[in-house]
């Protein structure tokens, strides 16, 4: 075996020749949309598979969409915040301040609550810690909620909460499911600062009497839209429903839409409104697809994982049972990935992320929970071996590609 990859079996030719005939080039313009009328709701059931017209899929980037320059008003030296707090974000090797940063950090610091329209990768999780600990540090605000829609998200924001509260005394828990409660329970009965969670295990929490909603005065909503898509909403107005009526709310989402709307409404008092939502996530995105037809689907994806341009790909699944099935088929080939979904143990989920963005592996298999809300670097391709369910599901997948200026590339098999 070389590398990662065995190379002892030769490609069938290039997998540009799988591609639909139907492929047709549209410049700078969005794929159309699939109509999702489904109404979100509470529980993790998910819809009935449609079937897509395989060109809705097709796009071809031209040129490379950039982001417009942003001109930051203030610098991180600027601002009015505990001089510990500064140092961190020096030994972060931050330097200038996002879009995001620059606009949300002084209101929140203010204590105003804010709706902040942005998208995954703006350093938001930033722009609303970097304030929140100096509120902490500063007794402006005694404890701190932050929700997220996945396990994966609420871990990686716990982690980058590390960076800024070093050297001052905050202590933080992490609560989010597939981890030790009891583990969780000790956190907590040590009344942290900072609590970070999902709101399933943060509910079960709170009705077994270890957490206690209304003790906490800044509350985070991140990534609502999401949350909202994933069959939350009841578990957020419920959640809501329990803060104290005097509190700083912070409401973070990709996108408004009317049932955000609703919980907006119920859970923020006069706030500010900040986007800075540079473009959509998969307009630097080529979207083709490839017509399984007679041919086979295991074949066809061996043949695009040999080719060189496929630096690091992710490989979504429909169901927990073709990931692990594909991840079998996969090794049994010899190549070397890492794999992802609901069954894997937090310890499995957050070892198989970690092995992807350091590159130690340059295949992830994940179903959709990986798709929301985290940042992975320097994705090349994103291959839809199973069909998404919904709209909402395909642009979440192939976000995960084209970030940073960069063309990305997504691959759909087409029954």
């Amino acid at each position: 075996m070389s590398g990662f990859f065995n190379q002892g079996r030769k490609s069938s030719g290039k997998w540009s020749s799988y591609k639909s005939n139907s492929t047709k080039k549209s410049g700078t313009g969005n794929a159309r949309k699939f109509s999702d009328s489904s109404p979100f709701r509470s529980g993790r059931s998910r819809r009935a598979v449609k079937k897509f017209d395989p060109s809705l899929f097709i796009k071809t980037v031209e040129e490379q969409v950039k982001s417009t320059a942003y001109v930051p008003k203030h610098r991180f030296a600027d601002f009015l915040i505990e001089a510990q707090i500064k140092q961190n974000i020096v030994d972060k090797g931050y330097t200038t301040p996002t879009p995001i940063q620059d606009q949300a950090i002084p209101f929140i610091l203010e204590g105003k609550d804010v709706i902040a329209t942005a998208n995954t990768g703006t350093g938001k999780t930033a722009a609303f810690l970097i304030p929140l600990v100096h509120n902490v540090v500063t007794k402006k605000t005694d404890r701190v909620l932050i929700i997220t829609p996945t396990r994966e998200l609420a871990d990686q924001i716990h982690n980058e909460l590390r960076f800024f509260k070093n050297r001052t005394a905050i202590s933080s828990a992490l609560c989010i499911g597939g981890a030790n409660m009891g583990l969780q329970i000790q956190a907590l009965k040590k009344n942290p600062e900072f609590v970070i969670g999902t709101p399933g295990r943060l509910i079960d929490l709170a009705d077994n009497g270890i957490i206690n909603f209304s003790r906490y005065t800044s509350i985070v909503l991140d990534e609502v839209d999401t949350m909202l898509d994933m069959g939350f909403i009841h578990d957020i107005k419920y959640i809501i429903s329990k803060l104290p009526p005097k509190r700083h709310s912070l409401f973070f989402s990709a996108t408004i839409s009317k049932d955000i709307k609703q919980v907006m409404d119920g859970f923020l008092r006069n706030p500010v409104s900040i986007s800075v939502k540079t473009r959509q996530s998969a307009e630097n995105v080529n979207q083709t697809v490839i017509k399984i037809g007679q041919n086979n689907k295991l074949e066809l994806l061996h043949d695009l994982l040999i080719k060189p341009e496929l630096k690091k790909s992710i490989i979504f699944l429909r169901t927990k049972r073709a990931a692990d099935k594909l991840s079998t088929a996969l090794r049994d080939r010899g190549f070397m990935l890492a794999t992802t979904h609901g069954d894997k143990t937090q310890a499995q989920r957050k070892r198989a992320l970690e092995l992807f963005k350091k590159s130690t592996v340059k295949v992830l298999l994940a179903t959709d929970v990986v798709a929301r809300g985290i940042d992975i670097d320097d994705v090349s391709h994103v291959i839809n071996y199973d069909l998404p369910q919904t709209h909402e599901d395909y642009i979440h997948r192939i976000g995960r590609t084209g970030r940073a200026d960069k063309i990305g590339q997504a691959i759909t098999f087409i029954e």
